[in-house]
C-alpha cells in the first residue's frame, strides 16, 4: 500500500492510506466514520486502528470452532477434582484460571454461592468440551461467565427484586423493567393487573406525587426455588420528598416468580406491605 503514495511525505501518505482503507471498509463491511475533526486522532494511532480491524475482519471470516481444551494445547496435568484436597483446591484453582488467561480465555462467576471447587470442576468437566471461536488477535480475549451455563436462581432472583423491582419502583425515572412481569393475570398488592400499562400508569401517578424518591435499603431475607416456581421475601426502607414534605414506606415484602418457555424468571405477584400508591 506504502508503494502506490510513495509521492506524498511520511504525514500525508498515512492519511491517504486511512482514507484508503476507510474506504475498504465501507464498500465490504459497510463500515461508518465520522466524529468530531477537533478530536481527530494522530494519523499513526488511526493507521494502526484500522490495520488492526481489518485483520480482525479477515481473521473472522475465516474462523473456525475448536474446543477449549484443544485451544489451550491439550494440558494433561490437571487432576480430577476429586482428586484434591479441601486445602488445595485454590492453588488448583489459582493455576488453572493463570493457565487459562495464558491462551487469552477468562473465566468469570456472578453469584457468590459457587464454590472455588465447583469453578474447577465445571472448567475441568465441562468447559474443557466447549466449542469457542478460534481467534488469534493481538489483545483477544473470550471471556466465559459460569452463571451463563448454570444459573444460580436463588442469586439471581434475589438481585432480580432487589435490583429490577425495588430500585425501579422506589426513583423518580420512570419505570424500566418491563420484561421482568408476566403478561397475563400480574397481581399487585392483591389486585389483578391484566396489562401492565395499567400498573406502569399506577406507578407513575406515585412518581409523579414527589420531587425526589429513594430505596433507603432492601433486604432479601429469604429466597426457595423449585423447578419453575420461586419464592422471594425481605423487607425494605424508602423515602420521598416534596417541598418540605416526607413520606416514609416501609416493611415486608413477598414476590413471586415463574420460569417461562425460554428460561427467564418473571414476577408474577407482588405484596409489599407499607405501600400503597393507588
Amino acid at each position: 500500500m506504502s508503494d502506490e503514495f510513495n509521492f506524498l511525505n511520511e504525514e500525508e501518505n498515512l492519511k491517504a492510506e486511512n482514507d484508503f482503507l476507510k474506504m475498504k471498509m465501507m464498500l465490504e463491511h459497510g463500515a461508518k466514520f465520522g466524529g468530531n475533526e477537533n478530536n481527530e486522532l494522530p494519523s499513526e494511532i488511526e493507521n494502526e486502528f484500522l490495520n488492526n480491524i481489518m485483520a480482525f475482519e479477515k481473521q473472522f471470516e475465516e474462523h473456525k470452532t475448536i474446543k477449549v481444551f484443544e485451544k489451550i494445547g491439550r494440558p494433561q496435568h490437571f487432576k480430577p477434582v476429586n482428586e484434591i484436597a479441601e486445602n488445595e483446591i485454590d492453588k488448583a484453582w489459582n493455576e488453572l484460571s493463570d493457565y487459562l488467561n495464558e491462551y487469552g480465555i477468562d473465566l468469570d462467576v456472578c453469584s457468590p454461592n459457587i464454590t472455588t471447587r465447583e469453578l474447577y470442576r465445571f472448567t475441568n468437566e465441562e468447559l474443557f468440551q466447549h466449542e469457542m471461536d478460534d481467534m488469534d488477535f493481538p489483545g483477544w480475549s473470550t471471556n466465559f461467565i459460569y452463571d451463563e451455563f448454570h444459573p444460580d436462581p436463588i442469586y439471581d432472583n434475589s438481585r432480580l427484586v432487589e435490583q429490577d423491582l425495588f430500585h425501579d419502583i422506589f426513583r423518580k425515572e420512570e419505570l424500566f423493567c418491563e420484561i421482568h412481569y408476566v403478561k397475563d393475570d400480574f397481581v399487585f398488592n392483591s389486585k389483578v393487573y391484566n396489562e401492565y400499562k395499567s400498573y406502569y400508569e399506577m406507578i407513575s401517578r406515585f412518581k409523579s406525587l414527589f420531587d425526589e424518591i429513594e430505596l433507603v435499603e432492601c433486604n432479601v431475607t429469604h429466597c426457595m426455588a423449585g423447578a419453575n416456581d420461586c419464592e422471594v421475601k425481605g423487607n425494605y426502607n424508602a423515602s420521598a420528598k416534596t417541598g418540605g414534605n416526607e413520606v416514609l414506606f416501609k416493611g415486608d415484602f413477598k414476590v413471586e416468580l415463574s420460569l417461562t418457555d425460554l428460561g427467564y424468571w418473571d414476577m408474577k405477584r407482588i405484596q409489599i406491605d407499607g405501600f400503597n400508591p393507588e
